[in-house]
């Protein structure tokens, strides 16, 4: 019960009270005063909610860690009757999200409407709802709620880092030839020509064999001799690691700074989405074919694609990925690496710091692939120690690898020569 209803309802019996023990009818009055003030309000609270409505809404659904998300407010009364006051709450899941307002006289057939940021400090797919509205009598006596369900869910993508250099395999395909298999892409290899069908682009059309056959013919082209490119994320569970941290702050500091660098979490599993974000994005602006496969809370496989889409794909798997799964990384690769073609960069993603992570760099390059090893200190995260014997090891079979700890700058860590790395695990 709200303490001023508490409060006239003292009252009302203080003067019923007083008006038996002293006969006044001053006593008796001000009892019929309190009861119409509770009765009014009670009223008064049924009907301040009809007719008003809220919207949100946003300029887009997808963002980046460290963008400003821009929502909008707007609350319509479509009733004649003013509204003194309306309290909104926001209850979205969205870390640092402030859309809560109170809102003051908004006249009959009038809205209102006002602007949210935030700034975005985490990955992951956030309702933008429920909202929640609560208005009632001028006293506050009775309260009226009513809540709006989400509507729209905002997907915020990983933090991604620049990329100068990183172990580039050829990538091309045994005797470089090209692959006799149809693409819907635009590649160098021509195959041939077929008839027009509907959906093909204006610029495949082939006005030769058009004019020759009197009817409209397209290109086919085959893919190129570069060999794919398959990332590998390692989500077991087990193997993660984490250091306590509080959560950082989403506050907007300054409007015009469009985009802050959010630090990483001192998490494996934060740094592992960030760096498998970075070189999918790095190997796609570079023209190859890139697959991504991880088993978190479940498999998520993306088979090779080029271009922006494909970089959007994966981008929205890793923002939706938890380490919780339970197939280790081995079996993960032994289970995929059957389908890929030889010569295939796989690009392995791990904390772990068991001894299989060299047998299956091993098996992959008796496979004909071309596997690259980025480790996760994992002891710098918390967790088990054991990685520079790791790095030695997997630098033996001569494969390209990177190392990465807690605080490392990932650009700079994904980004030094390998001879540069191989001396620095000698050093310890």
């Amino acid at each position: 019960m709200p303490v001023a209803r508490r409060v006239v309802f003292i009252l009302f019996l203080f003067s019923l009270l007083a008006g038996a023990i002293t006969g006044g009818n001053i006593f008796y009055r001000l009892s019929y005063l309190w009861i119409l003030l509770l009765i009014g309000g009670w009223v008064w609270a049924r009907v301040s909610l009809q007719g008003v409505k809220i919207t949100r809404s946003a300029r887009s659904l997808r963002a980046q860690v460290g963008q400003i998300f821009e929502e909008r407010f707007d609350v319509q009364n479509d009733n004649r009757l003013p509204r003194l006051w309306l309290e909104i709450r926001d209850e979205s899941d969205l870390p640092g999200s402030r859309g809560s307002r109170v809102l003051t006289l908004i006249r009959g057939r009038e809205g209102r409407s006002y602007l949210v940021r935030t700034r975005l400090v985490q990955r992951g797919v956030y309702s933008l709802g429920p909202t929640a509205m609560t208005s009632g009598d001028i006293f506050g006596l009775f309260l009226k709620n009513h809540s709006t369900p989400a509507q729209e869910s905002l997907l915020v993508f990983p933090t991604m880092v620049n990329i100068l250099d990183f172990p580039n395999a050829p990538g091309l395909l045994p005797g470089g030839e090209a692959l006799r298999r149809r693409t819907t892409q635009i590649t160098p290899n021509a195959a041939g020509v077929r008839e027009y069908a509907p959906g093909d682009a204006l610029s495949r059309i082939h006005w030769l064999s058009t004019a020759r056959r009197d009817k409209m013919m397209v290109k086919e082209f085959e893919l190129d001799p570069l060999a794919d490119v398959w990332i590998f994320l390692d989500a077991e569970h087990s193997v993660q690691a984490a250091l306590p941290h509080p959560p950082p702050s989403a506050q907007v500091d300054d409007f015009w700074r469009g985009f802050v660098s959010i630090p990483l979490a001192p998490t494996t599993e934060e740094y592992g989405v960030s760096i498998a974000a970075s070189l999918a994005r790095y190997f796609l602006r570079r023209g190859r074919a890139v697959g991504f496969v991880s088993a978190g809370q479940q498999l998520a496989l993306l088979p090779p694609d080029r271009g922006g889409r494909q970089l959007g794909k994966i981008l929205e798997a890793l923002a939706m990925l938890k380490a919780e799964g339970e197939m280790p990384l081995r079996g993960l690769v032994e289970t995929q690496a059957r389908h890929l073609p030889r010569g295939s960069t796989a690009i392995l993603i791990t904390p772990s710091v068991r001894d299989d992570t060299v047998l299956v760099v091993d098996y992959l390059s008796r496979r004909g692939l071309r596997p690259v090893a980025v480790l996760l200190e994992a002891a710098s995260f918390g967790g088990e120690s054991g990685t520079p014997a790791l790095f030695e090891q997997i630098c033996i079979l001569g494969v390209p690898i990177r190392r990465v700890a807690n605080g490392d700058d990932l650009g700079q860590s994904l980004s030094v020569e390998f001879a540069d790395n191989f001396k620095n695990g000698d050093q310890e």
